[in-house]
């Protein structure tokens, strides 16, 4: 499937420009390969670069402000150059996905009101025109998909999905802004939280979890929070008893979340748990179980708890 983008004709420069995805659908850290085709009216028009960026909208840290587009991703691919009046330029590219780039997209179905856009920039002095948005479908990681269907079958149903324009405290994080996907807490482990948020950290060798679990007594107003962080390679994936690591990750972090609430002070609202700058736990190495990952052996293997 091919999507293609047009800009207005410019009133001043009479420049056009016209972006074109040879697939929109990708997952992170892929190439989205497409062109850039820009076409000069009746004068000759200096351009200054031509930038594609990742587009979508966030809500900002403040919880109390609007949600914002935001430009979150971007790469160059030309530099300067003069286009003849009359003339046109194809530009071919292959935009690189950043690993965190946010998923949208999850078994063919958008992800609630999730969107992103491929938006073109064209830099003419003194002026920018750009070009129209070309809407991108983000699916998710082999690894990723395997959680999210985990969860599923684990009985938890998604509520909302959402990104939010901040960095997370204590976490190696490329992108300015991350998504968090929030989940109904399935019956088998209800009581000890309310809510479950989950959040996604990839890099080329795996993938960070963050649980972040919440314990609300509406009636009181009281709240504890709490966040449990695992990592998991990307190797090996499609050989992992998934439910069973994910009852594990679950398991272990509502002990945490549990501990922790048996230390607080309960009669006044708890903003974060001490275990957000908690490092994560070291990797399950690719053949082996659960290992102190979930707290346990896996399936096919012995662990190797750290």
């Amino acid at each position: 499937m091919r999507l293609t983008g047009v800009s207005p004709e410019s009133g001043w420069t009479g420049l056009s420009v016209r972006t074109a995805l040879a697939n929109p659908s990708t997952r992170p850290g892929l190439r989205l390969p497409g062109r850039v085709t820009v076409i000069a009216g009746s004068t000759d028009v200096p351009v200054l670069h031509v930038r594609l960026g990742l587009v979508t909208t966030a809500e900002p840290d403040d919880p109390e402000a609007p949600r914002r587009l935001v430009q979150f991703h971007q790469a160059t691919v030309a530099d300067g150059f003069v286009l003849r009046a009359g003339r046109g330029r194809t530009i071919p590219f292959e935009f690189p996905l950043s690993w965190e780039t946010p998923v949208t997209i999850f078994g063919g179905v958008p992800l609630l009101s999730l969107r992103m856009g491929l938006r073109t920039e064209v830099a003419v002095e003194p002026r920018l025109d750009q070009g129209a948005m070309v809407p991108v479908f983000v699916h998710p990681l082999p690894t990723q998909a395997h959680i999210l269907a985990a969860l599923d079958t684990l009985g938890f149903s998604m509520r909302q999905a959402g990104l939010v324009d901040a960095r997370l405290p204590g976490v190696e994080q490329t992108l300015p802004l991350h998504q968090r996907l929030g989940f109904w807490v399935a019956p088998l482990y209800a009581g000890p939280i309310t809510e479950l948020e989950l959040i996604f950290i990839a890099n080329p060798a795996g993938l960070e979890v963050i649980f972040w679990m919440d314990r609300r007594l509406a009636l009181a107003g009281i709240t504890h929070q709490s966040i449990s962080r695992f990592r998991i390679w990307h190797v090996g994936a499609d050989r992992r008893d998934w439910v069973a690591t994910v009852d594990g990750w679950l398991r272990a972090a509502i002990n945490r979340h549990a501990a922790a609430a048996a230390h607080a002070d309960w009669s006044a609202t708890i903003a974060e748990s001490a275990h957000v700058s908690r490092p994560p736990d070291e990797p399950t190495r690719p053949g082996f179980g659960l290992g102190g990952t979930a707290g346990g052996a896996g399936i096919g293997g012995s662990g190797d708890g750290t």
